[in-house]
């Protein structure tokens, strides 16, 4: 069980390049792996192109493999150069805590830290920060030659750049992260480091690292920058980068994120992030190839990744949600997850219940929503066919909302033509 995780990744497209492809298989062959990913905290939250070594790192123990997950306190304070045109901002110190505790807890939620092969999370800063510059020179430095290390793409393209060069900070991220694989093979006999193919130059000085100060054998694997058909970068829209975090990307935009996946894109993107089966993936591609128009495999990619990143809860919310915004199903339908969903996207105006003893006129109510700038307008909406509550059109601008209109005893969906909600919440 333990070897067929290549073959696993492999048939996912999750293998980009291996330091020694033969000498890994061999070394699987022999039983379980230690296997570690860095995450650095260089924001408050993880999005979701981590989401690939993330992943693996449980392909891995779900294999019988045991992952490491490292939190880079300490190398977030100097910045990875790897696929940077420019320089980051340092962080301070206080924010890279913050960061680190948030992301911290991100990790821990898709990893097992019980069981036979537990997994374990750490933070590179309680070994680096505890390194003296001298001795880090001494007992790391020596090891490096700066000949081949400005021969690293990482480097070499800064270097290679006009106007932009490299700074010393972030020359030295190599060793750093070097270290780290030669502490985690030390400690905890980790032998296998993962991440992007734009890690492979600093996974090799890990590899060489332990070779000349342990005389011991390691490995290094990555898998594909993951980018769109049209060649653009996966994982961010016009609002900037696709969150984990729900009050950075709300469960319903997340959802809507991997709704909106090309035909072109779908079947790649259900092999890398999704743990369903061969056959269910084949059945997949087959719809979307003879049904795109049904959005099959859209939709089973969103409610997968959703469940998985939100919760069974927020997921099913975020599909309710959008059948009541989109007009295929009526708000009558929905439960209260659902109802929370639609909370946090629309505008939501509270009332009191007895406001509605005697009834709040329909125009009134668009008004007060703010669907319509005053009452005369709101008529002519409402006139005009723009006028819905919970999903029944209105034509009469005086048709009062009563409490017989509540949903789960709280809410009223009122909308003003297709495209414009409002959720009335009544206490």
């Amino acid at each position: 069980m333990t070897q067929d995780i290549l073959a696993e990744l492999s048939s996912r497209g999750l293998v980009e390049q291996c330091t020694n492809i033969e000498a890994l298989k061999t070394r699987l062959s022999k039983g379980p792996i230690v296997v570690y990913a860095g995450f650095d905290p260089t924001s408050d939250s993880l999005h979701v192109g981590h989401l690939v070594p993330l992943l693996n790192l449980r392909r891995f123990q779900l294999t019988g493999h045991s992952p490491i997950a490292v939190a880079g306190g300490a190398t977030g304070m100097v910045g990875d150069p790897s696929g940077k045109s420019k320089e980051r901002n340092l962080l301070t110190v206080d924010d890279l805590n913050a960061n680190v505790a948030k992301i911290e807890k991100q990790l821990a939620a898709f990893i097992d830290f019980e069981g036979a092969n537990p997994a374990r999370l750490v933070n590179n800063y309680t070994w680096l920060s505890e390194q003296s510059f001298l001795g880090f020179l001494r007992d790391v430095g020596k090891h490096f030659s700066v000949n081949e290390m400005v021969r690293r793409d990482s480097v070499k393209q800064r270097l290679d750049r006009e106007g932009s060069g490299i700074t010393y900070t972030e020359f030295s991220y190599m060793l750093l992260q070097a270290f780290d694989f030669l502490h985690l093979f030390r400690e905890h006999s980790c032998e296998l480091q993962i991440g992007g193919s734009d890690q492979l130059g600093n996974i090799v000085s890990g590899i060489e690292l332990i070779r000349r100060i342990e005389g011991a054998e390691s490995h290094g694997l990555t898998s594909p920058l993951i980018t769109k058909s049209d060649g653009s970068k996966f994982g961010k829209t016009e609002e900037g980068a696709v969150w984990l975090d729900p009050e950075k990307t709300s469960p319903f935009q997340f959802s809507q994120f991997f709704i909106n996946t090309p035909d072109a894109d779908v079947s790649r993107l259900i092999d890398i992030f999704t743990f369903l089966s061969v056959d269910d993936r084949a059945q997949l591609r087959e719809a979307t190839k003879n049904a795109p128009e049904k959005r099959e495999a859209q939709n089973v990619l969103a409610r997968e990744m959703t469940t998985m990143v939100h919760g069974s809860d927020a997921a099913r919310g975020a599909e309710q949600a959008a059948g009541v915004l989109f007009g295929r199903t009526t708000a009558s339908e929905i439960d209260a997850a659902g109802f929370e969903v639609l909370a946090r996207e629309l505008q939501v105006t509270n009332i009191a219940k007895d406001e509605l003893g005697s009834g709040i006129e329909l125009a009134d109510l668009l008004v007060r929503t703010n669907l319509a700038p005053s009452k005369s307008q709101a008529r002519k909406d409402i006139q005009g066919g723009a006028g819905n509550v919970n999903g029944e059109k209105i034509a009469d601008p005086a048709y009062k909302i009563s409490t017989a209109h509540l949903l789960l005893g709280k809410f009223i969906l009122v909308r003003k033509g297709k495209k414009n909600s409002a959720l009335v919440v009544v206490s």
